[in-house]
């Protein structure tokens, strides 16, 4: 490989990690701002491995569209995602994996509560049509605290790894 082919190779490396970066922020807002359609545009078309632990193992990204809707896109339930720390392997041209810290933190506003959790997610990438996707993620949670903020009965209701 000449040194041209070599810088070549280097910088699309370098602007597939930042597509990669942004396509997992776009994941994070549209979660954030209860967009389902955006965030099914995040994941790959077809067969895709998607494990949530609890909330459950999807095949296809319609699956956990129906979940996401289902249980996050209401007014009272506000979420906040911040993905930090991201490790990307660029594998090759259409393919790459990733490993991101995340901080979440949920507000449901109807029943006065709150849930803050510390979790990583291994994705799997693939470029298709030119943009990258998920192909496969696992989210793994290591820490849990869930309260109320509701004057009746404030407090821990669990604190721990997973809450059941």
């Amino acid at each position: 490989m000449n040194p041209m082919d070599t810088l070549e190779a280097r910088l699309r490396a370098l602007e597939d990690a930042d597509a990669i970066r942004s396509l997992k922020a776009r994941y994070f807002s549209c979660c954030d701002l209860k967009d389902p359609h955006g965030m099914r545009e995040c994941f790959a078309p077809g067969p895709v491995r998607i494990d949530y632990g609890a909330i459950g193992v999807f095949d296809d990204r319609d699956a956990l569209v129906a979940v996401f809707e289902r249980l996050g896109c209401h007014p009272h339930i506000v979420e906040m995602h911040h993905g930090v720390n991201p490790q990307i392997e660029v594998i090759d041209e259409r393919h790459a994996r990733g490993k991101w810290g995340l901080h979440y933190q949920m507000l449901d506003t109807r029943e006065r509560a709150f849930t803050q959790l510390g979790a990583y997610y291994e994705d799997e990438y693939r470029k298709i049509d030119g943009k990258w996707k998920i192909a496969a993620t696992r989210c793994v949670v290591t820490s849990t605290l869930v309260g109320s903020y509701d004057p009746a009965s404030p407090g821990v209701r669990f604190a721990g790894r997973q809450a059941g």
